[in-house]
């Protein structure tokens, strides 16, 4: 593996030559929705006492970043819901500037109310929020649990403290799927970037995706009838392509892992709740820092993480279709982190 970093260690590069620059930290496998596409209604979550503390987070993080991260971006479940997570982010977030880039959130938008103004002062600067319907009944029945006005005031409260945002959306066939221009159209008005995805088969939920997949390559086909769309050579570091649409002077982003595999240029690997390093969303194949870190120290997780990049796969094999109905994986979105 290439070295060239000033302490003298080895710079993250996988066994095909990818540069690992983004890490994405799951701190809680814990939400406070129950979203159709990614959870069962009734979830078991993982105690408290399985998690790695956030000190621990904090100095596994530090060791990426002094191995090359450049990006490190908070999920979950929803990470907000965990206590502490301001310091957190404003622990990493002293690193900006000397080796990060970026430090970023991915959030449901339910308590950007509470913490908007924290997370700026700790340096995010951009955040995601997943939101699948502008329609009150209809997110709550997507959410089952959720308060659109309570999303709606945290995004607002978003912008107050000067973060820039970037809306999720899961294309949900027979769902949401007329909500998309829409959805697009509100972003525009707001600044806002729109980012479409293909629902991912990840965990045993209690819905079918087969009967909800709805392909990206079918939206844009349907949105070009109306818009001219132009490739964007905008980048977030994330798997999102990006499109301008001209007639609205919007951004839209397609994470479309399942029409068009995006892994040949994949930078990522994720850190979970309990301490466990997957190299990819779509395999099971992991590393545990925190048993490194506990039993070992740093020395033990630049070892795991060694260890990690050879086994990073090329490419997932990720299909909805009845010929593959089960998940790719068992574990759920919430676990491994979005």
């Amino acid at each position: 593996m290439e070295t060239g970093l000033t302490d003298g260690t080895q710079k993250l590069t996988d066994a095909f030559g990818r540069r690992i620059s983004y890490l994405r930290i799951s701190v809680t496998d814990r939400c406070d929705l129950r979203c159709r596409y990614c959870m069962s209604e009734a979830m078991t979550f993982l105690p408290r006492s399985a998690l790695l503390s956030l000190e621990e987070i904090a100095l596994i993080a530090d060791r990426f970043i002094a191995r090359g991260v450049t990006k490190i971006r908070l999920t979950g479940g929803e990470p907000l819901v965990r206590r502490g997570v301001d310091e957190l982010a404003k622990r990493i977030g002293r690193h900006l500037g000397q080796g990060l880039d970026e430090l970023t959130l991915t959030t449901n938008g339910t308590r950007l109310v509470e913490h908007a103004e924290a997370l700026a002062a700790a340096g995010v600067r951009r955040i995601n929020v997943s939101l699948d319907s502008l329609d009150a009944d209809r997110f709550r029945t997507i959410t089952r649990t959720g308060d659109l006005a309570r999303v709606m005031a945290g995004i607002d409260a978003a912008v107050a403290a000067g973060l820039r945002i970037k809306i999720n959306m899961v294309a949900l066939k027979g769902v949401n799927e007329d909500e998309i221009e829409p959805m697009l159209a509100w972003c525009a008005d707001r600044g806002f970037t729109l980012s479409l995805i293909e629902t991912m088969p990840l965990g045993a939920i209690d819905e079918d995706r087969v009967d909800r997949y709805l392909p990206l390559t079918a939206v844009t086909d349907r949105l070009r009838e109306r818009y001219t769309l132009v490739p964007d050579d905008y980048r977030t570091g994330g798997p999102s392509r990006y499109w301008r649409v001209q007639e609205l002077d919007a951004r839209l982003g397609l994470i479309s892992p399942l029409t068009n595999n995006f892994c040949d240029g994949c930078n990522r690997v994720r850190l979970t709740t309990e301490g466990q390093l997957y190299m990819c969303l779509g395999h099971d194949d992991r590393v545990d820092l925190k048993a490194a870190y506990r039993n070992g120290g740093i020395a033990a997780v630049d070892a795991a993480i060694d260890e990690a990049l050879r086994l990073k796969p090329r490419a997932h094999d990720f299909r909805i279709d009845r010929r593959a109905a089960t998940p790719a994986v068992a574990r759920h979105m919430s676990v491994t982190g979005g």
